[in-house]
C-alpha cells in the first residue's frame, strides 16, 4: 500500500530553466524547487525537496527545536543535502571561515561583507552535507540538490544579495553559531551503494541502490517516505518516477532495478 504525495513545483528567481526532462516539462519556467505535500501538513515531521540553483540563495540560519518552540514553531530545522549535479565551480556555504562576534556579523550582513565570511566549499556530485540548526549557510549556483529536513517553515535570512525580501537579523543572529562548522556525518555517497546517511536525532535517512541491502530495510519503521533519484524504482509493484515521492509502511515492497537509486527516510 502506498500514498502518492502531491508534487509542488515552485518558480524562483534563482531557479533554472534547464531542469532535466526526467522531472517533467516545465515549459521554460525558472524552477527553483520541487517538493512534496504531506497529507498531515505542518504536523508531518519531515520534508523533502529538490533544489535547482542558477544564483546564490540567501545567507540564512535555522533555529534548533528549543529556540523554534520558544518562537512559536512546532520544531526547529536540521537538514541535509545530497548533491545530484554540480556545474564547475559550484559551492555550498557552511558555517564561517573564522570565529566572529554577533556584532560583527550584524554589521557584515548590513554591508554585504558577510559573503566573504562564509566557508564556501567546492561541491561535486555525491557530496552529502549535514546542516545542523544554528549553522549559517547558503547554497550556491549551478547545483541540483535533494534536501531532507525537519518540516517547519522557519528560515532566518541574514543577507539576500539585494533581493526585496525581509531579513531577520536579530532573530537569526540570536540562534546562529558565529564560527566554523564541520559535521562528522558529512561524506561522499557512491550512487551504487546502500548506506545509512542519517541516524537521528530528528530523522533517519538511507540511500538505497540495487541490489537493496535488506539490513537497511529492517531498520525502517513507521511511516516511510520513498524518493527515487533515478528511473527503475517501484513500490508494491507500482512505478515511482523521479520527481515523485510516496508514503509507505512496508519497506519490503520497495524494488529498484539495476543502476537505480533512491532515498528512504522516516522519523527518529
Amino acid at each position: 500500500m502506498l500514498t502518492r504525495l502531491e508534487t509542488i513545483v515552485v518558480e524562483k528567481p534563482w531557479g533554472r530553466t534547464d531542469i532535466p526532462s526526467d522531472f517533467g516539462d516545465f515549459g521554460g519556467r525558472r524552477i527553483g524547487e520541487i517538493w512534496f505535500s504531506h497529507p498531515a501538513g505542518d504536523d508531518a515531521p519531515i520534508m523533502i525537496k529538490f533544489l535547482f540553483t542558477s544564483e546564490r540563495l540567501s545567507i540564512q540560519v535555522h533555529p534548533d527545536d528549543t529556540a523554534a518552540r520558544a518562537a512559536g514553531y512546532p520544531r526547529g530545522k536540521e537538514e541535509c543535502w545530497l548533491i545530484l549535479d554540480a556545474q564547475p565551480g559550484a559551492e555550498l556555504g557552511i558555517g564561517l571561515n573564522r570565529r566572529s562576534s554577533r556584532e560583527e556579523l550584524h554589521n557584515a550582513a548590513l554591508d554585504g561583507s558577510i559573503v566573504d565570511m562564509i566557508d564556501w566549499r567546492q561541491s561535486k556530485v555525491g557530496d552529502f552535507v549535514c546542516n545542523r540548526a544554528g549553522t549559517i549557510h547558503a547554497i550556491g549556483p549551478g547545483l541540483t540538490v535533494v534536501e531532507v529536513q525537519q518540516n517547519v517553515d522557519c528560515t532566518y535570512r541574514l543577507y539576500d544579495y539585494g533581493r526585496p525580501r525581509e531579513l531577520h537579523l536579530d532573530a537569526g543572529l540570536k540562534v546562529a553559531n558565529p564560527g566554523p562548522v564541520h559535521d562528522e556525518r558529512d561524506t561522499e555517497v557512491d550512487a551504487h551503494a546502500n548506506r545509512m546517511l542519517m541516524n537521528g536525532p530528528h530523522f533517519h535517512l538511507a540511500h538505497l541502490a540495487a541490489p537493496i541491502d535488506p539490513t537497511l530495510l529492517e531498520q525502517a519503521a513507521g511511516e516511510l517516505t520513498f524518493v527515487p533519484l533515478s528511473s527503475g524504482c517501484r513500490v508494491a509493484g507500482e512505478i515511482v518516477a523521479l520527481g515523485e515521492a510516496v508514503l509507505l509502511t512496508d519497506p519490503t515492497t520497495i524494488a529498484i532495478d539495476e543502476g537505480g537509486r533512491a532515498l528512504l527516510t522516516w522519523p527518529a
